[in-house]
Parts: C-alpha cells; structure tokens; sequence
C-alpha cells in the first residue's frame, strides 16, 4: 500500500530515480508495470539490472525489461531482450515465453509484402524454433497460425512479383516465361499458401500468352503446353471464377492447334 502511494504522483518517481536502494527501485517498477506505466517500469528495471546481475533476480529483471518494451510496441527492442534472456537462461523460468515472443515480436514487425521481407523471414525461423522446443506449449496453436501467416505474406511477395511479370508481357523480353518460373516456385517453396489458385492460374494465362506471340516455329509446341496447363487448371479448380475466362483461352488455343 505505500509503494502504491508513493507511486501516485511525478515527484515521487523522480525521488525513486535518484534513490539508491535497489530494491525499493525494483518493486516499484513492478508496481509501474502493473499499471501499464511501460517507460517508467522500463527505466527503473534499466538502473538496476546492472546491480542484480548474476542475482537470481537478474533473470526477472531482463524478462521484466523485455515485457517493457512490449507493452510499448518497441518490437525490436523486446526482441532484442527476449533473445538476451534465452541465451542466459535457455531453460529458465520464462523461457518458453522467451521463445515464443521472439517469433511473436519479428511477426508484429513484419512489413507490408512490398517491402524487404528479411524480418518475416526471422519470425518464421524463431516461430520454427519454438514448436520444435516447446511442441504441447499453450502458446504452440498461435505459432503455428502466426508463422502460417508470415508463409502467406512471403507468397504474396512473389505473387506481385510474378503479376508485374505478367502486365510486362513481352517488354524486353519475354516476361511471361519469368511469370511462369516465379509462380512454380512459389508452388514449390510454399505449398500450403492462400494464393495457390492465382498462381497456377498466372502459370496457364502465361502459356497461353506465350502460345499466342509465339514465333510460327514453336507455336503448335507451347500450344499444346498451355492445353495441359487449362486441364492442370480445371481439374484442380473445376469452379474457379476464372473458369469462363479459362474455357474462352482454351479455346482459342485450339485453333492454333488444329491451324
């Protein structure tokens, strides 16, 4: 009851700044923490880590520190702190908690799928880390989700990336045949993703548009291929909204085939 009325006002917490005792510092920052009052809490842990270290309550201290930084939504500050403490304590008191958040702060941080994906990479690998650890963890279930994520947006990635592909068409080059490369790819690299529909139907509309400028010499050939691709594309998605779009394709390629 004190500590909570000796943390009701600005001036006491300015007196505990200046406080040399330790472990009046440190149950305050707990009250503050408590309280949500993160950057408070987060200085006070700051000005007696150094004093607690290689205590028993050095551990508290950095779980408490990286808690801090979560509560304000400094992502890569409590990364920073969680991966301290798994490295000094890789079966201690928080660590599954360690484990988990490190996945769970790079995923909070991870960008739009425009941008570098190295950070999506990092909670991919940490979240990989975790169920390989802590397999029956309470935590587990939203890992698995939180990583399944992260798979979606590295897809997304190389979606837009294989859609541009595809407007560029045959600008320098031929794009489509880079469409096509980049859309397998994706299949391969992340099999269970959202946009498995909008690949392999970028893989089709590509063969077709490569069937279509083809030079007259390969024509019948990539004909042909892109028949397979609308078969490949129908029997696995036989109700697919591009199905008109896909049946119109198919058979204006015949007529390449049967000229």
């Amino acid at each position: 009851m004190l500590l909570v009325l000796v943390l009701s006002s600005c001036g006491d917490y300015q007196r505990l700044l200046k406080s040399r005792d330790p472990e009046e510092k440190y149950q305050a920052a707990l009250l503050y923490f408590n309280d949500h009052q993160y950057v408070k809490a987060q200085t006070l842990l700051d000005d007696v880590s150094a004093y607690y270290k290689g205590t028993e309550r050095s551990e508290d201290v950095l779980a408490y520190l990286a808690r801090c930084y979560m509560g304000q939504k400094s992502y890569a500050s409590a990364a920073e702190y969680y991966q301290a403490y798994v490295r000094n304590y890789p079966k201690g008191k928080y660590a599954i908690e360690a484990y988990f958040q490190i996945g769970h702060c790079f995923y909070l941080d991870s960008p739009d799928a425009r941008l570098d994906q190295a950070i999506t990479q990092q909670s991919i690998d940490a979240f990989t880390v975790f169920v390989e650890l802590f397999p029956e963890s309470p935590y587990a279930e939203q890992a698995y989700k939180e990583m399944n994520e992260m798979y979606d947006k590295l897809a997304y990635k190389e979606y837009l990336s294989a859609r541009l592909y595809y407007n560029l068409g045959t600008y320098l080059g031929n794009n489509y045949l880079s469409c096509e490369i980049v859309s397998k790819n994706a299949l391969k690299n992340y099999p269970s993703n959202k946009y498995q529909e909008e690949f392999n139907w970028l893989i089709f509309q590509s063969k077709y548009k490569q069937a279509v400028h083809s030079l007259e010499e390969l024509k019948q050939e990539r004909a042909r291929a892109a028949i397979d691709e609308y078969y490949n594309f129908i029997t696995e998605y036989p109700s697919s909204k591009h199905r008109k779009e896909a049946d119109k394709m198919s058979a204006q390629i015949r007529k390449i085939t049967n000229e």
